[in-house]
């Protein structure tokens, strides 16, 4: 079984050669360089054994995980774990993911956490009501599938997983990918299983753009689910 682990960077010159060494027993690391300004990518490409691949412009979550992603089918990796850089993810979770690899999306759903401001807790809240309202088959159905956290973006797709996300049209442009990506799994009738994980805040790129994101995103989800009913 190929295992890689997907780590989108932006600025994290003080993190990256940890996060490698960390991940390194669990899988092969491959690390976006999202066009870094400090010494990010040069830190990277001194460190032996590890993929980088660099980004000349900013392409903000959603280039940089799919790229990882066409990385990592192009090499015939069986299943990919998308991590944050900074350590909001513990790379000695990895091997957690990798005993449920009987499933096509396992999220490391964050049931502890650390230093996590109200703000962000309160909008994950609702960004998980409103997918799994989105995903629910009845209108009246609030529960849907039953995702505790849909915006972790500490997960493990399989192969079929990744193929299906790359092959689909996506519109987010931040946060609302993992969202996005979720759906698309949902939709496909693939298997999906959540974990608990620890998940410590450290730093955020979250803004009002971000929010807007994922509330389009989420929007979408339900006009869906209502046009589907209204045929």
């Amino acid at each position: 079984m190929k295992k890689i682990v997907i780590i989108p960077c932006h600025n994290e010159a003080a993190s990256v050669a940890a996060i490698a060494e960390a991940a390194r027993p669990y899988a092969d690391p491959c690390f976006v360089d999202d066009a870094s300004t400090d010494r990010t990518l040069q830190i990277l490409q001194s460190i032996p054994g590890i993929h980088v691949i660099p980004h000349q412009r900013r392409t903000h979550i959603p280039g940089a995980i799919l790229d990882g992603m066409r990385f990592a089918l192009d090499r015939g990796y069986d299943f990919a774990v998308t991590m944050d850089a900074g350590f909001s993810h513990h790379p000695d979770d990895l091997p957690r993911f990798f005993e449920h690899n009987g499933y096509d999306l396992v999220i490391g759903a964050r049931q502890r956490t650390t230093h996590v401001p109200l703000y962000r807790k309160t909008i994950s809240r609702a960004a998980t009501r409103i997918v799994n309202y989105g995903l629910s088959s009845s209108w009246h159905d609030c529960k849907g599938p039953g995702i505790s956290d849909c915006t972790s973006g500490f997960r493990m797709y399989s192969k079929r997983a990744l193929r299906a996300v790359l092959t689909r049209p996506l519109t987010s442009r931040s946060f609302g990918f993992h969202m996005e990506a979720l759906a698309i799994v949902h939709a496909m009738g693939f298997t999906i299983k959540e974990i608990p994980i620890t998940y410590m805040f450290t730093k955020s790129s979250f803004n009002i753009a971000a929010l807007w994101d994922g509330m389009r995103v989420g929007s979408e989800l339900i006009k869906k689910k209502f046009d589907q009913r209204n045929r």
